[in-house]
């Protein structure tokens, strides 16, 4: 019998088996109906270790105004199916080269009720790294590799609430970004799956930014 070796480096082998049946995030649980779109978890290994790959969106957007996020967007009818659309989406907003990546799995269905999507999350190993940039400057401000290692540091976590004082979730304060939302929710249960996270103090909790909350409310 033929061996036949695992996708990607052995510090993956855990999200590799935990991830296709990872748990949903409670305010992000699959209901019927909605836009299909994908988004695509890109685990890459750069100068400062395994890193995973974050855009953040223009501030000029409708939805999600300057968030940062996993690349992403709607299926279109000519992609064949969300690993297609995810890697092209990829390709347009930071420059992925679709031919370097090796898709790992799909993560179950996740529903953003504001913008009325059903997301399938494509996790991918970036066998050969391209360089990135972002892509049309009126839908990408910047993309980062940002290493696990910084994502995991107790110090860069912490759970956000709105003005309201209700508490929204998980947050992480890394690059120059404050990663909250639906792609904070996801990425903590992508740490989890990978066996990554550490403890952190989820009694520190924040208000967001005015900065955040005014284009998180415009749309």
């Amino acid at each position: 019998m033929t061996d036949i070796s695992p996708i990607g480096p052995p510090w993956l082998a855990r999200f590799r088996a935990e991830g296709p049946r990872m748990a949903a995030p409670p305010m992000f649980q699959p209901v019927q109906g909605g836009r299909a779109a994908a988004v695509l978890i890109l685990f890459g290994e750069g100068s400062d270790g395994p890193d995973i790959l974050l855009t953040e969106r223009a501030a000029t957007l409708n939805k999600h105004a300057g968030q940062p996020a996993f690349p992403g967007g709607r299926i279109d009818p000519e992609d064949d199916g969300p690993v297609a659309a995810a890697l092209r989406e990829a390709w347009e907003e930071a420059g992925v080269e679709p031919s370097g990546v090796d898709v790992l799995c799909t993560l179950p269905e996740l529903y953003l009720s504001h913008s009325e999507h059903r997301v399938t999350p494509v996790a991918g190993w970036w066998r050969e790294p391209s360089e990135i940039a972002p892509g049309h400057p009126g839908e990408v401000a910047a993309v980062a590799r940002v290493p696990i290692s910084e994502l995991v540091e107790p110090e860069n976590r912490l759970m956000v609430r709105n003005s309201t004082g209700l508490r929204i979730g998980p947050a992480f304060r890394v690059r120059d970004m404050l990663v909250w939302g639906f792609t904070a929710a996801l990425l903590t249960r992508v740490l989890d799956a990978g066996g990554w996270n550490q403890p952190w103090d989820t009694d520190h909790v924040e208000d967001l930014p005015q900065d955040v909350l005014r284009l998180a409310t415009r749309d």
